[in-house]
């Protein structure tokens, strides 16, 4: 006999209006994400800006409203300047960050003419690692301010007349990591974060400011490093940033399936540190979470590490083209539904990457763009997961895993889209053993009809797409039945689904 669940899907038990940005993502001058991925001019798709329209078309079809950009490890070495202008007068750099040689034909004035064919805002990182203030300063002159003075004056003869309007800042990235270049102790990095922030207000006012978390759960600073830099930049910043990558190294399906437990507990001690330093201020601000970067990647991870030591400085080398599977989607999935349980907190979340580097979108560089397996449950989320993410009460059956506990068999969310009149069930089956009977009570939505059932089901957990064979995409799923309010089905083993209905 298959194993039992249940939820409750309420209208009055809301969590949180979800932020837009939480479907955001991010596109870093690293490997090929600009080069040959949004940018390629000479291929086939390429308008006249260079831009590929073929990889523009996929973008538009993840509807990502927010975009972070130019990095990642590279903005901490990042000279804003070399990237505007004449293309001919700019400079060529060394990367650090990933030891390849960037020729910065594509920078700022590109990437925000290529977030309006996008229909995406820019989330801008400054570099904190190797300059000061004052170039944070310039930068946000030149990008946002109309004013008779030199940098805004420079953007308008590189063409740019009208302002680009960039309302949200990441005071750097990962400063807590000993690999950035420009590391910096906790202290150190909250001082300079709040003086920066500070000084960029006098500038815009109506900015909203990231402060660096840690880099991920398991560093040794953590979560010290949130209370040291909060400590000295909660009343300039309003959120806190935090990344973290997961990997299935062990080849062990259930367990990897059962990460979102450690996600849990990270956002727990983040908010928990968050409202820590909230009392001890005695503040009624409210500090909130990017969770500007995350992902699946562990595929490439030595083969990139050996390309970047024994050959460094090519131009756009493939580095981080992690090829997603089956079982990589079902974790997305259930990442997603923890950031909308959480969407009282999680303001803002960015998907790393967006194209070719650890990504849902993959190029030939002669070639098609293609979709990988994550970017279905990342599509369904951010097509049907805009509204009110709401409270669930689920009854669901238990597994223990290598590394976890009590995991419950189904995971799930739901999401209230007012405006629309339609409700939306997001729920994994993670268990590898078996189908799971499955019912939900929408009562509290008098006359609720199903809509469709749609999902990924039924696919060998090592399965991926390609350019030429898309291996793993959603179907319809039938078999259910909704009487008196009241949803039925089965979820089967390992699947992703989503459930639609009109209320």
């Amino acid at each position: 006999m298959a194993e039992k669940a249940k939820m409750i899907v309420d209208k009055d038990f809301r969590i949180s209006k979800i932020d837009k940005r939480l479907y955001g993502s991010f596109i870093e001058h690293l490997g090929r994400a600009v080069y040959n991925g949004i940018y390629q001019p000479g291929h086939p798709s390429a308008d006249e800006e260079g831009f590929r329209k073929d990889v523009l078309e996929l973008v538009k079809e993840l509807d990502v409203p927010i975009i972070r950009y130019p990095g990642g490890n590279f903005v901490s070495n990042f000279y804003w300047e070399d990237s505007v202008g004449p293309k001919d007068q700019r400079k060529k750099r060394l990367d650090l960050a990933w030891r390849t040689l960037e020729t910065n034909e594509f920078g700022i004035n590109e990437f925000t003419k290529w977030c309006k064919k996008a229909n995406s805002e820019v989330m801008m990182a400054v570099n904190l690692g190797t300059r000061s203030i004052t170039d944070a300063l310039n930068l946000l002159e030149y990008c946002n301010l109309d004013t008779d003075t030199y940098y805004a004056d420079l953007r308008r003869s590189h063409g740019d007349k009208e302002p680009y309007g960039i309302k949200t800042w990441c005071m750097g990235n990962e400063m807590d990591g000993p690999w950035q270049v420009g590391h910096k102790p906790a202290y150190e990095y909250g001082r300079l974060a709040a003086e920066t922030a500070k000084a960029m207000k006098v500038m815009d006012d109506s900015l909203e400011f990231v402060l660096c978390g840690s880099s991920n759960v398991e560093m040794p600073t953590f979560p010290e490093w949130e209370r040291i830099t909060l400590t000295e930049a909660y009343d300039y910043v309003d959120y806190v940033s935090l990344h973290n990558y997961y990997g299935n190294r062990s080849n062990d399906t259930a367990d990897f399936l059962a990460k979102t437990q450690d996600l849990e507990h990270f956002l727990h001690s983040v908010i928990c540190t968050c409202d820590y330093v909230q009392a001890v201020k005695r503040s009624k601000k409210q500090i909130n979470l990017s969770f500007d970067e995350w992902n699946v990647w562990y595929h490439t991870m030595d083969s990139d590490n050996e390309k970047m030591a024994l050959k460094p400085w090519d131009q756009h080398p493939h580095l981080l083209e992690d090829h997603y599977n089956f079982e990589d989607a079902l974790l997305n999935g259930l990442i997603l539904i923890t950031f909308l349980k959480h969407a009282d907190r999680v303001k803002i979340a960015c998907l790393a990457q967006l194209v070719n580097v650890i990504a849902p979108i993959m190029t030939e560089d002669d070639g098609p763009a293609w979709r990988q397996t994550i970017f279905y449950p990342f599509l369904h989320a951010s097509k049907y997961g805009r509204g009110y993410a709401l409270f669930c009460p689920l009854s669901s059956g238990k597994h223990d895993t290598a590394k976890h506990s009590d995991v419950t068999d189904i995971d799930a969310t739901a999401v209230y889209n007012e405006e629309q009149g339609e409700v939306t069930i997001f729920a994994v089956n993670r268990n590898t053993e078996g189908d799971v009977e499955f019912s939900a009570d929408l009562r509290s939505f008098e006359g609720a009809s199903v809509i469709e059932h749609i999902g990924l089901a039924g696919y060998d957990m090592k399965a991926e797409n390609s350019a030429g064979k898309e291996n793993v995409a959603p179907a319809a799923f039938k078999g259910y039945t909704m009487d008196n309010g009241v949803f039925e089905t089965i979820l089967k083993s390992c699947s992703w689904n989503v459930i639609r209905f009109k209320v």
